[in-house]
């Protein structure tokens, strides 16, 4: 005879015929049926063990709404992946304080996590592997140990019993941490193997758009798995797509692929092995490719000259074909039809610029100074900080040869590059305030190369230089608050004199006068 809330039982209720049928039919529809009444007791139940968290971070609880669909392997594995490991480093935060509560109760929601990630993932994957299998056991046995562990720190009072526990809970929470990121790191492998696959071995236009797409949206996930990616060939197809012609309505998205995963030094090397300089400056020098694949080619060629990365120095392939490129990139500055494409092909000439002083001696050739200048004064083309960031960076590098001077002279490059001292940001993100400071910064380095030669330094003097080098220095505002604007500054006071007193006394006593105001 089965209880019931409010000491009732089962044989006093009156039951339906429809219900004596189903306790005859399947014992499943029973139970279902039974759910009904025994639903609204559990959840009470439930929401009566259930404490209400008075911490101030309760409502930042993860909570994981609606996984992805069928066939989805790889937005799952980011989504959760994302979501464990945000866990693992709170956890890491919550035990440095010693707030056990909340280590136990977010030990245990990890579990749940990792657990709803190896499962779903086996549902969506076809890819599974022995190693991985060993993995998944691996995390699991740690995820459990470390809510068995958490769940006994509780009821321990001794401090010091607390404090052995603690280096245990920590060593726990670091394997569990390494397991995870070992999974994580092999599920995406597979993933990328396979769509490196697809469009190694695909001949669909849509199929390869797809697939393209799809790895695109890897690379934005950071540098781990551009790495991965690079290391599974993805250089190669892409690379491969952008060599048949039947896929050229592809290149553009192909190409921003591409530089992407070159942000690390594994894509460089792999564009080095598959030749492909060679193939971007093909794209370059092809007028019969539109002016938005030029752009995306240049984008690369800009990722692979940074010289953030070292690597780039030993690019042997670049040296063969620098020449073309730059031709090519001056040309596309030249007819840029949007601020972005300038900008990539501006950004593509100032990494040049630093990977070798012979692309300065090219630039000149090339009229690049007026073409660059000219366009200053079109806000079609330079209307951001950070186009002008990249102008003033190949002016800057461009300053050292001594032929210079007189090509900024002649197309009135001394005001241009003065204005650029008074650089503001717009919208005062950090990303734009840096901008700006590097503008003034580069302005002012520019101007203090070029001043050895006299006519430059005439006509700054013409042009009241003095008095806004002045204006920077005593005011950080003006300056950005960079003291690498201000060295730069006094810089240009050396070489303008035009006095008996030194400028740069002259421009010391201004800095302390405003320093003490």
């Amino acid at each position: 005879m089965m209880a019931l809330p409010g000491g009732r039982h089962l044989d006093s209720i009156t039951l339906p015929s429809q219900r004596l049928h189903l306790m005859q039919v399947d014992s499943v529809q029973r139970w279902m049926e039974d759910l009904k009444l025994m639903t609204e007791c559990e959840c009470m139940c439930v929401l009566q063990a259930k404490p209400i968290s008075l911490e101030e971070d309760a409502q930042g609880d993860l909570i994981l709404a609606g996984g992805p669909g069928p066939g989805e392997p790889l937005q799952l594995l980011l989504k959760r992946g994302w979501v464990i490991s945000t866990e693992l480093r709170r956890i890491g935060q919550k035990l440095a304080q010693d707030r056990w509560a909340r280590v136990h109760s977010m030990s245990v929601r990890l579990t749940c996590h990792a657990r709803s990630m190896v499962s779903e993932y086996s549902a969506v994957s076809r890819n599974s592997s022995k190693e991985m299998g060993q993995i998944e056991k691996l995390l699991m046995e740690k995820c459990s140990e470390l809510s068995a562990v958490t769940e006994r720190c509780l009821q321990v009072e001794n401090e010091h019993v607390l404090k052995s526990m603690k280096a245990c809970v920590s060593e726990t929470l670091s394997m569990l941490g390494q397991h995870f990121g070992q999974l994580l790191e092999l599920a995406l492998t597979q993933e990328v193997q396979e769509l490196v696959r697809k469009i190694d071995a695909s001949d669909n236009i849509y199929t390869t758009e797809s697939t393209t797409g799809n790895l695109f949206s890897l690379t934005q996930e950071g540098a781990p798995l551009c790495r991965i990616i690079a290391k599974e060939g993805g250089v190669v197809a892409l690379f491969k797509v952008c060599r048949q012609d039947t896929f050229r309505c592809l290149y553009p998205q192909a190409l921003r692929t591409l530089a992407s995963i070159c942000c690390v030094e594994e894509g460089v090397h792999q564009l080095e092995k598959v030749d492909g300089v060679l193939c971007l400056a093909d794209i370059l020098t092809d007028d019969s490719h539109s002016e938005a694949t030029r752009a995306e080619a240049a984008a690369v060629v800009a990722q692979v000259t940074s010289p953030h990365l070292p690597v780039t120095q030993h690019l042997s392939s670049f040296m063969e074909s620098m020449e073309e490129i730059v031709t090519a990139l001056v040309k596309l500055c030249q007819e840029a039809s949007s601020g972005e494409v300038f900008l990539l092909a501006s950004a593509a000439l100032a990494n040049i610029t630093f990977f070798d002083t012979m692309a300065c001696e090219m630039l000149l050739q090339l009229n690049a100074i007026r073409v660059l200048l000219e366009a200053c004064s079109d806000k079609q083309r330079v209307d951001t900080p950070y186009t002008r960031d990249q102008i003033v960076t190949i002016l800057a590098n461009m300053s050292v040869l001594e032929q210079c001077a007189s090509d900024i002279i002649q197309e009135n490059g001394v005001q241009l590059i003065m204005g650029m001292l008074s650089e503001k940001p717009r919208s005062g993100t950090p990303a734009e305030v840096a901008a700006c400071e590097r503008v003034q910064q580069k302005a002012a380095v520019t101007l203090a190369r070029l001043s050895r030669d006299p006519d430059v330094a005439r006509e700054a003097v013409r042009l009241s230089c003095m008095s806004r080098l002045i204006e920077l220095c005593r005011s950080p505002s003006e300056r950005n608050s960079s003291d690498a604007v201000l060295v730069a500054c006094l810089a240009i006071q050396l070489q303008v004199r035009k006095t008996k007193i030194s400028a740069l006394l002259w421009l010391l006593f201004w800095y302390v006068q405003g320093c003490s105001a």
